[in-house]
């Protein structure tokens, strides 16, 4: 799939507004979709979670200290659809 995040807006708590390259845009909610641990844990705090941006040569929204999402699971969770594993191409 690979559709690139090229828009994204801190909401509270926890909750991101994306805007991807091919129009589409939708909230996600982190808190469902991430366990703030490790990596995550420092965006537990408000301030922390509000310093994220969009990373232009990866697509996906980062945060300074290293985190990030995949693309795709973000816009299948904005979409609602499934990501295709297989490898091979879909056919519409």
């Amino acid at each position: 799939m690979l559709i690139d995040v090229v828009a994204a807006r801190p909401l509270e708590p926890y909750r991101i507004h994306l805007r991807f390259a091919n129009g589409v845009e939708g909230d996600v909610d982190l808190e469902e979709m991430i366990e703030f641990r490790g990596v995550f844990e420092p965006l537990r705090d408000p301030e922390r979670f509000r310093e994220v941006s969009v990373h232009p040569e990866f697509g996906t929204i980062v945060w300074p200290n290293g985190a990030d999402l995949d693309p795709d699971v973000l816009y299948a969770t904005v979409t609602g659809e499934a990501i295709d594993v297989s490898g091979r191409p879909s056919v519409a």
